[in-house]
């Protein structure tokens, strides 16, 4: 069982769209998955087709809702083999509720113990941003994939992501590691691709994904219609990219 945070405190970079791709694309070779949506935008629960708006429990019941456990948060989505805790803009407040508990950054990591036994891979989506959620989702992971668009400010705000990585390994999560970077919203057409894809791989060597996901329309349109890319268009290129990442993944953790 591994938990992977998908991390960048940029907005705009893919983070959603990578949550909802992987996730589904590792449930199609048949690995059981839960996703946490830990964004209070909600974007990856509406993804994976939830109505966000009607929802009577939701990820921030892991943090104040005391009378229900882990697993009576947890909804199926259509998606083959993919389960979800969802979140809604209830949780954009919960940093303040938590301000002043004891253990505040461990909440999801032992909200997941009951329920880690039940899945091969556990995927959290963190909100763009650098506060209290991100902490407990990065406490909460054995890894980190962290989406780089490949445009202009993409290398901007890189080396506080990996300040904050470090930090928390070194003292509240030991064992946190990065999973790998991955180049997203690429355009092979464009030198400012090829650029942005040269210094990430200059500065992170070989954590980078073979895998690059291509700036691509129907990647775009997929979530409006609540679906991960393999059902709305199993032959675009982006399904071609996610399946590649979803086989480089499954490899590197065999």
């Amino acid at each position: 069982m591994k938990t992977i945070s998908i991390f960048n405190q940029k907005g705009g970079v893919g983070k959603t769209t990578t949550v909802v791709n992987l996730s589904c694309g590792l449930g199609l070779k048949g690995k059981k998955v839960l996703v946490i949506d830990l964004d209070p935008q909600g974007n990856t629960s509406s993804g994976l087709g939830i109505n966000k708006n009607e929802l009577s429990s939701t990820v921030y019941d892991l943090f104040v809702g005391e009378s229900k456990s882990t697993r009576d948060l947890i909804l199926e989505t259509s998606s083959k083999n993919v389960d979800i805790i969802p979140s809604n803009i209830d949780l954009s407040g919960v940093e303040i509720e938590l301000i002043n508990l004891d253990e505040r950054e461990f909440f999801v990591r032992k909200a997941l113990e009951s329920v880690k036994a039940d899945y091969d891979f556990i995927i959290i989506d963190c909100p763009p941003s650098l506060g209290l959620l991100s902490i407990n989702a990065l406490v909460a992971s054995d890894s980190v994939i962290i989406p780089i668009q490949s445009e202009y400010y993409a290398l901007e705000g890189l080396s506080l992501i990996i300040e904050t990585i470090n930090l928390v390994k070194k003292s509240l999560n030991k064992s946190l590691e990065i999973e790998g970077v991955l180049i997203t919203m690429y355009d092979g057409r464009n030198n400012l691709s090829s650029e942005v894809e040269r210094e990430v791989k200059r500065y992170f060597k070989d954590k980078v994904f073979n895998s690059v996901i291509p700036r691509n329309v129907r990647l775009a349109e997929a979530p409006s219609f609540g679906e991960s890319i393999f059902t709305y268009d199993k032959n675009s290129l982006g399904a071609a990219a996610f399946k590649d990442l979803t086989k480089e993944i499954i490899n590197n953790n065999r």
